[in-house]
């Protein structure tokens, strides 16, 4: 009888499944088996394989129903040299059955929360096993089983990485019963172990299918957690493009990991600011939306919280900044798009928004095409008259009141900045309104372009931008006689700065520039004169031909008066060409 036998002590009351005999015979066949490798202990390992899988079936129930790896220890002390003795002989890891029930054994016996120094212990054992099965790390036996079958090593392990990789995915894929027993091991448990033998496999193209099946795995338990090393390599990885994920694989990435987000985020900004020279309205749309994060937006709200909160405070740092402006507008855009594909299954935009004054959100995400064009003017009143309520509230409180007026004023205005498509279609009927109905307009793309109103200067903006307004309109309004040239020196002294007062920003001179450029009854001729003129002596021909790739953009989707849009797009070509011309020369 072999010396271990005096060590095994089993309650056979407690656990009728297990037989103390047949507990001793698997001790010594594993024992037999790991000191001898010859074609007679070959032969008796291929014979017995069938009754182990059997007896590992066993086994397995009865880690599963114990219900802690220190209580399984002390009812199999030497559980522990059993499995590694056969995890380390690859006749038997070579058989799927085996090696799939000897991953869910040490799975079973993985500890989430270790209590004790035993569990401790054997965490630290179970994923050290687990990696020598997974890496390429030869042993004697291995090199015997690859010599007797003539396999070359690369090709071997490969073939058992891909075994233990299928074996994992599809223990991994069990639904959670810890509902049933609370004494009872989860099936759950062996997600967090599966995630710490996986640390070493991050960048093998083999262990792909498992990184995603990981990721993807419904969070219906707590003890469904995936190690922390595991996402930190995943991210390291991924940010470093040693890792090639599925889609819906990298957004679950950013589910789990808020340092993987975060990057993420940072790198989209990064990579549009400073704005490169060629960069256009559609190529930044079309890099946002390749950039997957409007889609993990749409489908995890924690996710859209944490990329709102970082754009809110880098807008809080660059006020002024039109690039992190059209950013966040272009990047709202593609979210709200996403959205629509995902209905009825997404959520209400109220959750998406928490801090957005609510009486603004609905008439705010809502898309010019989305209301008939006759309602666009009343839609536009109302929501200027609303913001000067909340600026009005801001400017008469003091102390903490005020405090929370300044919040709530720059959440309005944070909430116009994504959804500026209303502040484009404001700037397109400036460009066709009568002196008795621009108020509300122009003090609405006041507002848009200076909202702290810093040294009470709004009322001041107000006034400059309503003379800039005036002499567009008379500049454009005039079909009968040649284009002054004073005139036009005077749009150009507009579009600079002032060094004694405050100025507009002059994009939005510029906006409204193009906007009487384009839709005006001047002639065509006469407009690009104009245009031409003005951008070329203060130097914002780059500038206006943004102006108009995004009214273009606009055009396309749906919020320009229908009845115009054909001579509206044949202008726009026209002024884009000659400023193409102008860039050249």
């Amino acid at each position: 009888m072999s010396q271990l036998q005096p060590l095994i002590q089993l309650q056979q009351t407690t656990e009728p499944l297990l037989n103390v005999q047949e507990m001793q015979f698997w001790l010594d066949k594993a024992v037999a088996w790991g000191q001898a490798d010859s074609p007679k202990t070959q032969k008796d390992t291929g014979l017995h394989l069938s009754r182990l899988s059997s007896y590992l079936q066993h086994l397995l129930t009865h880690i599963n129903n114990t219900s802690s790896t220190t209580e399984t220890m002390k009812r199999l002390p030497y559980l522990g040299q059993f499995l590694g003795r056969l995890c380390w002989n690859p006749y038997v890891t070579a058989d799927d059955t085996s090696r799939r029930l000897l991953l869910q054994c040490l799975f079973g016996l993985y500890s989430e929360h270790p209590s004790s120094a035993v569990e401790r212990k054997a965490n630290q054992w179970i994923r050290k096993v687990l990696c020598q099965l997974a890496t390429e790390e030869d042993d004697a036996a291995a090199q015997a089983l690859m010599k007797c079958v003539g396999v070359p090593p690369k090709e071997y392990h490969l073939k058992v990485l891909r075994k233990m990789v299928a074996s994992l995915q599809e223990n991994i894929g069990k639904s959670c019963n810890s509902l049933g027993n609370i004494n009872q091991r989860c099936s759950c448990d062996s997600v967090l172990a599966t995630s710490e033998a996986c640390v070493p496999l991050v960048t093998y193209l083999e262990a792909a299918p498992l990184i995603g099946a990981l990721l993807q795995r419904p969070v219906t338990c707590v003890r469904a957690a995936l190690s922390e090393d595991f996402l930190d390599a995943l991210s390291s990885a991924y940010s470093s493009q040693g890792l090639s994920l599925e889609e819906q694989a990298v957004v679950s990435l950013w589910y789990h990991s808020l340092s993987s987000l975060e990057e993420a985020v940072l790198s989209l900004l990064e990579s549009v600011l400073p704005p490169n020279t060629g960069s256009t309205p559609l190529t930044l749309e079309q890099q946002v939306a390749q950039s997957l994060l409007p889609k993990a937006c749409a489908q995890h709200c924690s996710i859209f919280l944490v990329v709102n909160e970082i754009f809110r405070s880098v807008l809080k740092q660059a006020e002024g900044n039109e690039c992190v402006k059209s950013l966040i507008q272009t990047f709202t855009s593609c979210f709200l798009k996403e959205v629509v594909l995902l209905q009825p299954q997404c959520v209400s935009l109220k959750t998406f928004f928490p801090q957005s004054p609510q009486s603004l959100l609905l008439p705010l995400l809502t898309l010019p095409s989305e209301m008939p064009q006759e309602a666009w003017r009343h839609h536009l009143n109302w929501l200027s008259s609303s913001l000067q309520r909340l600026t009005e509230e801001e400017e008469e409180g003091d102390g903490s009141s005020g405090t929370r007026g300044h919040h709530k004023v720059f959440e309005a205005w944070f909430l116009l900045v994504q959804c500026a498509h209303w502040v484009q279609v404001t700037v397109q009927l400036l460009g066709t309104s009568g002196h008795e109905d621009c108020g509300p307009l122009l003090w609405l793309l006041t507002f848009y372009h200076h909202p702290t109103n810093r040294g009470h200067h709004r009322a001041l903006q107000l006034v400059h931008v309503r003379e800039a307004w005036d002499h567009l309109r008379s500049l454009f309004l005039d079909l009968t006689h040649p284009l002054s040239v004073d005139h036009l020196q005077s749009m150009v002294t507009l579009l600079s700065p002032h060094p004694q007062q405050p100025s507009p920003f002059p994009l939005l001179i510029l906006s409204l520039l193009v906007s009487f450029a384009v839709f005006s009854q001047q002639s065509l001729s006469g407009s690009t004169q104009i245009l031409q003129t003005v951008v070329d002596q203060s130097g914002l021909v780059d500038e206006a031909a943004c102006v108009l790739d995004s009214l273009e953009l606009r055009l396309k989707e749906g919020s320009c008066l229908s009845s115009v849009t054909n001579r509206v797009h044949l202008r726009i070509k026209a002024l884009q060409n000659t400023l193409t011309h102008m860039h050249a020369a």
